[in-house]
């Protein structure tokens, strides 16, 4: 397993940790990507590209070794809240699995208690676990609503993401002003327009 080590101030250290063998393997298949479209891997600005991009892919698709589920349950607690409670402008950063090029924006969250709450970081760590994946936008905003709703069985789940694709700007049709949104809810997100209304109000609205 290869580490990488990053200080960023005293007492505290980031480590990032690397399979090694997987490495290995996906640098060894940039190599020969190298090679087909037309470039020398051996010339001194890519002697290290398979490796680094390897290494790149790996953090890019790490959400498949979390649990997104086990994050929301490690900060469950009963709270007698009933009012709605939202996680707006969460950025999110995901790979369109059909052409592997990025998209990115931002995620909108909220629940409405049914007697348990979670901790307010868990939302956001939920929903890059689900983004760093091969993903559609699609997917990513059901899965997100599916998860809270499977953990703590809210009164209802909103979700709203907007993201940039880059497989849309940089090439097929390029369109670089073009913006996606996706939406998913349930419960009373989904049935009373008046809960719906005040969800996207507050996504909208500056209040700080």
């Amino acid at each position: 397993m290869a580490s990488e080590h990053e200080t960023t101030g005293e007492g505290y250290e980031r480590v990032e940790h690397y399979n090694s063998a997987g490495i290995e393997r996906i640098g060894t298949h940039y190599t020969d990507i190298l090679k087909a479209i037309g470039e020398d891997p051996e010339r001194e600005g890519l002697k290290r590209t398979p490796e680094r991009v390897a290494e790149a892919l790996q953090y890019l698709t790490h959400g498949y070794d979390i649990d997104p589920g086990a994050i929301l349950r490690s900060a469950i607690f009963t709270e007698q809240y009933s009012q709605m409670v939202v996680v707006k402008d969460i950025e999110v950063y995901s790979m369109c699995e059909h052409h592997m090029l990025p998209f990115f924006g931002k995620a909108h969250v909220a629940y409405i208690p049914n007697g348990k709450i979670v901790g307010l970081s868990k939302i956001p760590r939920v929903v890059d676990a689900f983004a760093r994946r091969l993903q559609v936008q699609e997917r990513l905003t059901n899965e997100i609503r599916d998860c809270i709703k499977e953990a703590i069985n809210p009164h209802g789940v909103a979700v709203v993401i907007e993201c940039s694709h880059l497989c849309m700007q940089m090439r097929g049709i390029q369109k670089q002003n073009s913006v996606t949104t996706t939406s998913a809810f349930t419960g009373v997100f989904l049935e009373d327009q008046r809960t719906r209304d005040e969800f996207i109000k507050l996504i909208s609205s500056k209040l700080h």
